[in-house]
């Protein structure tokens, strides 16, 4: 199916995610269907209304070859829906991917190393969310550290693009992937 960059349309349930116990989120796993008109099998950012309600969001690949969507407390609310009720969705992937929010110990460590940063400066968005995703992917904040390390050496020799980053979230045994739904 050829990929577009129109509106798409479809219907999904909403799911409670099994862990963390009590969280005030939720969130859908988008239809083969409508997944495969997307620009890509990893993170894209889309603009949409979920119910009516306008949102942005950057949409996760589940590992199977489709995405997910986290769906916050305050847009569920604002939309009048909860787990289990069939929600309306009209998406469209952005025309400008939107900066990645920089975890405070990566923004420590790129102010501290001038090469890093100006190689971080210089990259895209999307490459930024990246380098991103590899390093919060890590389970353990002792890995975690590592890989900002790893990271910021990296982008100080110029590196410009995680390296063998599985994206689609395919390939790995990572975190990528929609969260388990609770019973």
């Amino acid at each position: 199916m050829a990929k577009v960059t129109g509106t798409i349309r479809f219907k999904a349930k909403l799911l409670r995610p099994a862990s963390p116990k009590g969280a005030a989120w939720r969130f859908l796993v988008l239809p083969a269907s409508a997944s495969a008109k997307l620009p890509t099998r990893s993170m894209v950012t889309v603009d949409g209304t979920f119910e009516g309600q306008a949102f942005q969001a950057t949409l996760e690949p589940d590992g199977h070859g489709s995405h997910w969507l986290k769906v916050d407390k305050a847009l569920r609310e604002a939309a009048g829906v909860d787990v289990g009720d069939g929600v309306a969705l009209e998406i469209a992937p952005v025309q400008v991917e939107p900066e990645p929010r920089v975890p405070a110990d990566l923004r420590k460590a790129l102010a501290a190393n001038p090469e890093a940063k100006a190689t971080w400066s210089d990259i895209t968005p999307v490459a930024r969310r990246d380098w991103i995703a590899w390093i919060v992917s890590g389970k353990q904040a002792e890995t975690r550290g590592k890989r900002i390390g790893t990271a910021c050496d990296k982008l100080a020799s110029g590196m410009r693009r995680a390296c063998c980053f599985d994206r689609s979230g395919m390939y790995s045994r990572g975190n990528m992937g929609a969260p388990e739904a609770a019973e």
